[in-house]
């Protein structure tokens, strides 16, 4: 497989300032620069965004990747093996997005727009809100690099214009699993990592996430015709072979429930949705630039023509325990750098650290990334605020993992709690 791929092989992503100049242009001029300061590094860390230590004009910030995903810091000499591979980029302004008309769903409103509905949402990549995304969610080792790796192959084949007859390739990717596990946030990063590693094919990239709940129109049949009215204007936004099309169906059982499962009192409406959304991806398929990202909580409800499209299909599980303390240490980091707790080392001498990460990550298995992610804050609010609001205030390490420890077992006791509630009434 060498020739598809290189263990030596390093990604470099340089996020540059906002600048007039051409892109191309401030890339010959940094280029040397760069790689000359990269190679006299004595360590780095992988998926670290960082700020160059010596002026370098106009960069922002450095992320360096391997293509399986590897983590840790890099120590010299090894590094000057390495294969360096730029990818340059700005993030676009934040006006770059549609009016909300131009995804419109419900097309004639009155004049105080009481009848219209926001379809869909449009931003043009990279975008300054999604910067971070991809390297700050984490699963189990290698998962985002498979997805990555799909959506470069599938917009390759589809750039050599591979015949789909011969070789079966939607373009169309399927993430499902539980409610909080990540899938919409992934899908939006995987998004901005093409917008980023695309650039030297397409010009642009647009995400255009689908309001899915939006498309039911109270007016009777017209839910159908107001999913051939989106893609239509997708289709406006595909015909330019500059852009990349990245289209985001967030809860994609809403549109293609399993028509099997419709009993004769469902509305056909409801059934004629999922004609409509079948048809649409078969015509919008035979477009190179566009590529479909859906997730669904309930995969077991899909339209089994709609599984059967799907070039992958990922299931995107609750945290491992090894997923959860990742997490957890890059909570901490973060509350370290802004000031909040007490700058200290979480691995090494600091034993007492370790064993109370060790024992709070061990008591979260079975919680979602997003409730995870809550118990920073809850444990600051319930545990160790002061009624005096205080910025110079600093947490040492142990106190807040004590902390939340806490506010984990009190999230626990409350699901039991709302677990026996829902029994009752059951």
């Amino acid at each position: 497989m060498s020739f598809l791929s290189s263990c030596n092989t390093v990604y470099v992503e340089v996020r540059l300032h906002r600048s007039d100049q051409r892109l191309q242009a401030l890339r010959a001029a940094i280029e040397p620069k760069l790689n000359e300061y990269l190679q006299a590094l004595k360590s780095f860390r992988w998926n670290r965004a960082f700020t160059p230590d010596t002026h370098i004009p106009t960069v922002e910030s450095i992320l360096l990747e391997r293509e399986n995903g590897e983590n840790g810091t890099m120590q010299l000499p090894d590094q000057n093996k390495f294969k360096f591979v730029y990818h340059f980029y700005m993030t676009q302004r934040p006006e770059m997005r549609s009016d909300a008309g131009l995804f419109d769903g419900s097309g004639d409103g009155d004049a105080d727009g009481n009848d219209c509905v926001i379809a869909a949402n449009h931003v043009l990549l990279p975008a300054t809100e999604l910067s971070g995304l991809w390297e700050n969610l984490i699963y189990e080792e290698g998962l985002k690099e498979k997805l990555l790796k799909f959506a470069l192959s599938a917009l390759s084949f589809s750039q050599h214009s591979v015949d789909t007859n011969v070789i079966a390739c939607n373009r169309l990717l399927l993430l499902h699993g539980p409610p909080g596990t990540g899938k919409t946030s992934l899908c939006k990063a995987l998004a901005q990592k093409l917008s980023i590693r695309t650039q030297s094919s397409f010009a642009y990239t647009h995400l255009v996430e689908i309001n899915s709940h939006s498309l039911f129109s109270k007016w009777f049949s017209e839910s159908g015709k107001l999913v051939a009215r989106l893609f239509g204007k997708i289709g406006e936004l595909v015909t330019d072979k500059n852009n990349l099309v990245c289209v985001l169906i967030d809860e994609v059982e809403s549109l293609a429930y399993a028509r099997s499962a419709m009993s004769s009192n469902e509305p056909r409406d409801a059934m004629r949705v999922v004609n409509a959304v079948l048809t649409q991806l078969d015509e919008i398929k035979a477009c190179p630039n566009v590529l479909i990202l859906a997730t669904s909580n309930l995969a077991q409800s899909i339209d089994l023509a709609f599984l059967d499209r799907a070039d992958i299909r990922q299931f995107i599980g609750l945290p491992t325990p090894a997923a959860i303390k990742s997490i957890y240490k890059s909570m901490l980091a973060e509350l370290m750098v802004r000031g909040i707790v007490r700058t200290e080392e979480l691995e090494g001498n600091q034993a007492d650290a370790e064993g109370l990460l060790t024992n709070l990550s061990e008591r979260s298995v079975g919680l979602s990334g997003r409730t995870l992610r809550k118990l920073p804050l809850l444990a600051h609010a319930q545990h160790t605020s002061r009624d005096l609001f205080d910025v110079n205030q600093k947490i040492t390490l142990s106190d807040f993992l004590d902390a939340m420890l806490l506010a984990l077992e009190q999230h626990l006791a409350e699901q039991r709690h709302l677990k026996h509630d829902t029994d009752m009434y059951h």
